[in-house]
């Protein structure tokens, strides 16, 4: 469709140009609502003022101009001045090839540089909590995204493996560890870490203890290093089987431990650019230009000790170093908003050839039904958020037995349940704060995961059922139906729609456009006769029905979402 709209879009400038002396760039939208044609441009509206005509003036010069084209059926001046543009059937089959190219993944550009996609950073010695899976599947969305459309692109794991909880934690394990940490649970990690605190209450003294411990820790002592370890591995542990549900995949995991002594190179640098200057009680900090409306930032404590930004900047540092990446995104929440500003204007007064740095902000998590709290603390765990949505799935499967129809109820149960959660939240506006509704994502028919799940199923059902194969279009035809050009022209977008989120950084944009793929294409099930129609409509209307379900799939897998055969 992209080569055709170019090939339009050319005439259209030549048109403007001889006609109004304008040179300007004409761009073809396909519009995802019906009676506005296969494409539709506003640039005559574009244009009124510039050059004191009517928008429809400039748009029936259009109109005129493109009449007569071969790929045209026909070309009308509509609203205000807008241009809508019908195909040949012909034509509208011939584009409809590239989307199922748009369906293969495109090999890695050889030679470019990577994009890093900073997502999840769990805390070390807790379970993941509910909150962590917005920038876990954000993030992992727009890795398969990137990669898909052929970036060279690598996830990082910023794990939270540093601090001042981890002496509190070997205090805890030392006075009341009942086994070796490698042989604890997360679970039981967290209670020492909370133990430690009611103690500490009633026992300062224990604060100072932890302190110690850390202190030595960030010296480089051998057993409390191993002791970090330890509790590194048991934390992934768990949290790798949390992504393993997620179909959450991270190439590289560098902690903050990872850059304490980086940061002393770090601190040196900023010192002779005089970037970190010295602020009250002999701690170091920098100053940002007035313009840029940023509060001091801390670089070291007076004690001597470095900070998150610091790490943080020594984790840039080691980014361009290693990979040289042309972008690194951080997908962090709003909260950080402020410190990620801080970070990356700490880079520019540095003076670092920088990538492009991008903080791919997204809101906080909350929850429609107050039955979503825990008895279990002030964490509401991950792993009970998911378990409790395949248990409603199974009763979604329970309730509607008579019209799902499947021979692994609990791997159903499972894709269904999981994929309503992680839809659930990618359907929204990341930059909105996300509302979290059982009903709303485990329904068949609105715009969640088990209403897509259930069309791709209903359209590989009619594929079982057919005798021939469906995967090539016909290349001609010479009538299309409303409903057949309707799903033609909604397949048509899919390649414009991966681009859209990728760019943007906008996985709900995918999300919408799957949710309108499904309505089109139920709305086309329900009235056009598929397997029973005469044979030529029966090859083009198995091969849509094809075209949907491989499209379907690609676009629910990379939103990190399976998708059932038989539903």
């Amino acid at each position: 469709m992209y080569e055709l709209r170019q090939k339009l879009a050319g005439i259209s400038e030549g048109i403007l140009k001889h006609k109004f002396g304008v040179s300007t760039t004409v761009h073809f939208d396909i519009p995802l609502d019906e009676g506005k044609g296969d494409l539709t441009t506003s640039i005559a509206l574009q244009l009124s003022k510039q050059l004191r005509k009517a928008p429809q003036d400039i748009a029936l010069a259009l109109v005129e101009g493109l009449k007569g084209n071969e790929e045209i059926e026909s070309v009308e001046v509509a609203g205000a001045g807008y241009v809508n543009i019908q195909l040949t059937p012909s034509a509208l089959l011939t584009e409809l090839r590239s989307v199922r190219e748009a369906c293969t993944p495109t090999p890695p550009r050889k030679g470019e540089n990577p994009v890093l996609i900073d997502y999840s950073a769990p805390n070390i010695a807790k379970p993941l909590g509910i909150h962590h899976i917005l920038s876990t599947v954000i993030g992992q969305a727009l890795k398969n995204l990137h990669q898909h459309l052929g970036y060279n692109v690598i996830g990082i794991n910023y794990i939270g493996d540093f601090g001042t909880q981890f002496g509190k934690l070997a205090v805890a394990a030392k006075l009341w560890g009942k086994k070796p940490v490698t042989e604890c649970t997360v679970e039981e990690l967290l209670e020492l870490y909370v133990r430690f605190h009611n103690e500490a209450e009633k026992n300062p003294s224990l604060e100072e203890d932890a302190r110690a411990v850390f202190q030595a820790l960030e010296a480089g002592d051998a057993k409390w290093e191993r002791f970090l370890q330890d509790v590194v591995r048991v934390t992934m542990g768990d949290v790798n089987r949390l992504y393993e549900r997620l179909h959450v995949s991270l190439d590289v995991v560098r902690g903050e431990s990872y850059y304490r002594k980086a940061t002393g190179s770090i601190l040196e640098e900023g010192k002779k650019k005089k970037v970190f200057v010295e602020g009250e009680g002999g701690a170091l900090i920098v100053r940002f230009p007035e313009q840029l409306t940023l509060p001091p930032a801390v670089i070291q404590k007076g004690d001597g000790a470095t900070v998150y930004l610091t790490r943080d900047l020594a984790a840039v540092r080691d980014r361009i170093d290693t990979w040289h990446p042309q972008a690194i995104l951080y997908v962090v929440d709003v909260s950080q908003m402020l410190h990620l500003r801080q970070v990356f204007a700490s880079c520019d007064l540095l003076g670092w050839e920088l990538p492009k740095l991008e903080h791919v902000v997204f809101g906080h998590m909350r929850f429609a039904d107050r039955s979503m709290s825990t008895r279990k603390g002030n964490i509401l765990r991950l792993q009970e958020v998911l378990d409790e949505a395949v248990r409603r799935a199974d009763a979604v499967i329970a309730e509607h037995e008579e019209g799902i129809q499947t021979d692994n109820r609990a791997g159903l149960a499972e894709m269904m349940g999981i994929g309503a959660v992680v839809y659930g939240i990618l359907s929204q506006n990341r930059k909105m704060d996300v509302v979290f509704d059982w009903k709303k994502v485990l329904s068949l028919e609105g715009n969640s995961a088990p209403y897509l799940q259930y069309t791709h199923a209903r359209a590989r059902s009619v594929l079982r059922k057919a005798e021939e194969k469906s995967e090539t279009l016909p290349k001609s035809a010479k009538t299309l139906t409303d409903r057949e050009r309707a799903l033609g022209v909604m397949l048509l977008a899919f390649p414009e729609a991966l681009r859209s989120a990728c760019d943007q950084r906008f996985p709900h944009t995918l999300t919408n456009y799957l949710y309108r793929l499904c309505q089109t294409f139920n709305a086309f099930y329900n009235v056009e006769p598929i397997l029973k129609a005469p044979k030529t409509s029966r090859v083009l209307r198995l091969s849509l029905t094809s075209l949907t379900a491989h499209v379907l799939k690609t676009g629910a897998e990379l939103l990190t979402l399976r998708v059932p055969d038989r539903m």
